[in-house]
């Protein structure tokens, strides 16, 4: 993989450590309706995009607080508390080793665009990213149309790109743009549930050296 020129990555879950953080705030939102708690493994076993869907499957009911109520309440604790989480082991030495290999560098995020501005700011990231892709609001939807705008504006070569996340829906992202899949097993999926798609698993964002 010498010729590969651009390399799309995932924020939380794949950089960002912040797994135990979510689920906390799933199972707070859990207690707030009285609702049985989670475990890590449960919950890496149930967390899916969209997120309204994995909340659902979660057991939160949407008769008793609107999905767009506890995003807002999920998304204030989560604000506050995240800068708080750790940086995946390795992902410093592994954003270093990209840029001097000169291969352009995107962070593509459900995440909403200022929150990730402020989380990479925060850590002292930003500049290793050519691009920073986010939403433009805090409910997490797809970022199949996100990449696919920025390949064509940017024109990108994708039969010189990989993308790097921690979900199934990172996959069906490199599906929708056409680019082979990474993902790591240290994220917010489980290995059994991302071991479904025939993405190369890698444990951790700084395995993908041995790749490029």
């Amino acid at each position: 993989m010498n010729d590969i020129e651009t390399i799309f990555i995932d924020f939380n879950g794949t950089i960002l450590d912040d797994v135990d953080l979510c689920l906390g705030l799933l199972n707070m939102l859990l207690e707030s309706q009285n609702k049985r708690l989670l475990d890590l493994d449960e919950y890496k076993h149930v967390f899916k995009f969209p997120i309204k869907d994995y909340y659902s499957d979660a057991g939160l009911d949407f008769k008793i607080e609107s999905y767009e109520s506890m995003a807002h309440k999920f998304i204030d604790k989560y604000s506050l508390f995240s800068l708080d989480c750790k940086l995946y082991d390795g992902v410093i030495e592994t954003l270093k080793y990209i840029k001097k290999k000169k291969i352009r560098c995107v962070l593509l995020s459900a995440s909403e665009i200022h929150n990730l501005m402020t989380q990479l700011n925060h850590f002292k990231i930003t500049d290793y990213f050519d691009d920073i892709l986010g939403n433009s609001d805090i409910y997490a939807v797809s970022k199949e149309t996100i990449a696919l705008n920025y390949i064509k504006f940017k024109n990108i070569d994708i039969n010189k790109a990989i993308i790097v996340g921690d979900t199934l829906h990172d996959y069906e992202v490199s599906k929708a743009i056409n680019v082979k899949p990474y993902l790591v097993s240290c994220g917010h999926q489980a290995e059994d549930v991302i071991s479904k798609s025939d993405a190369v698993i890698i444990k951790s964002l700084k395995d993908i050296i041995n790749y490029l």
